[in-house]
């Protein structure tokens, strides 16, 4: 075929894929009538990644799935914006990591607001303000997020999906990097990227700050200053990427939780969160676990936080494979109990990363 006749097959190819599209969308729209109707959540984690698996699995190339998953994220994100005028809430500023992963699980069709904080993602999530929200709860270098976990003592809100998303630290400057006198940070970027600014950079002076896109910002108006941010962060104020990939570790990534206000039906392939609080009893802790272990459930995460309601009196946060409606979890969750002065299922959720 020649250059022409390729470019006439193009054109007449996304005659039809506009036209799909729209019947598509069509459809869509029907199902959340329906969906309203009956007072359900529009955005459905578990029939989101139902589409996706399907659609990779129909995939013949030459577009990769990662590629074809980031189409159909796009799709899903316009039918979503006009199925409802969704909000989603995240911690912020804009250009964050955090902003990034909700960008990532709902594309970039619906409306984003910003947050100060972690309460406040909870917050307009809890007070109807904002439909879904999401907050970072660990890092694979620097552990969990302490404050998102505190939020959920309190909370009635569930972790509806999760997203995984990789960090790539990036130092950027307007200045030459032999003339970096100082260096913008925040504190989680500081602990992943530590080994790497004492070998390239160990006489500049390090500043805090409350976010990645802050120290963006800050380094684009002072001259010998540079920041280390992400490259969304980077572009955002204008700042050019001196180096990529500065994290100390190779497989540095984030896990970000999704809040809403339902939990999802099972999906098949399901990951559980729940916090519990044992009684002070010799081997209370032990005997609490032992239902996971007799039911052969999967546990991909514990960790202990003081519970700021008693001296000594701690809560413990619990990830374990399988959703709190089928068989083995509930009769696991329902056995915990025995042994334990407080347990709460923070939401089950597609592990689909």
């Amino acid at each position: 075929m020649s250059l022409q006749e390729h470019r006439q097959a193009i054109d007449a190819l996304d005659e039809q894929i506009v036209k799909l599209l729209n019947e598509r969308t069509k459809h869509v729209l029907e199902i959340g009538q329906i969906k309203l109707k009956a007072g359900d959540e529009i955005y459905v984690p578990h029939r989101e990644r139902a589409v996706l698996d399907r659609v990779c699995k129909k995939n013949q190339g030459p577009i990769t799935n990662a590629g074809l998953r980031a189409i159909y994220r796009e799709v899903m994100s316009s039918a979503l914006s006009l199925e409802k005028t969704l909000t989603i809430a995240y911690l912020g500023p804009e250009a964050t990591f955090t902003h990034q992963a909700a960008i990532k699980r709902f594309g970039s069709s619906l409306r984003y607001a910003s947050q100060k904080t972690i309460p406040d993602v909870f917050s307009e999530v809890s007070k109807h303000r904002a439909d879904y929200g999401v907050v970072p709860v660990e890092n694979s270098t620097e552990g969990v997020v302490t404050h998102t976990l505190d939020m959920f003592v309190d909370s009635d809100l569930k972790v509806v999906s999760q997203v995984i998303l990789r960090i790539s630290h990036c130092l950027v400057s307007k200045a030459k990097r032999e003339d970096i006198a100082r260096i913008y940070v925040h504190p989680q970027t500081l602990g992943q990227c530590r080994g790497w600014i004492h070998r390239n950079l160990p006489h500049a002076e390090l500043v805090e700050t409350s976010s990645n896109a802050r120290s963006a910002e800050l380094a684009a108006k002072e001259k010998r200053s540079a920041a280390i941010a992400g490259v969304l962060a980077a572009e955002q104020y204008v700042v050019p990427v001196l180096e990529h990939d500065i994290q100390d570790n190779a497989a540095n990534a984030t896990r970000f939780l999704v809040l809403g206000r339902q939990c999802s039906p099972p999906s098949g392939a399901d990951r559980t969160s729940l916090m519990f609080s044992v009684r002070d009893d010799v081997g209370a802790l032990h005997k609490a676990l032992a239902p996971f272990r007799r039911y052969r459930i999967n546990m991909t995460k514990i960790e202990s936080r003081p519970s700021k309601r008693k001296a000594w009196e701690y809560f413990f946060f619990v990830d374990c494979d399988g959703h709190a409606e089928t068989p083995k979890v509930a009769k696991a969750i329902e056995q915990l109990g025995a042994h334990c002065s407080f347990v709460k299922v923070l939401g089950s959720y597609p592990n689909a990363e």
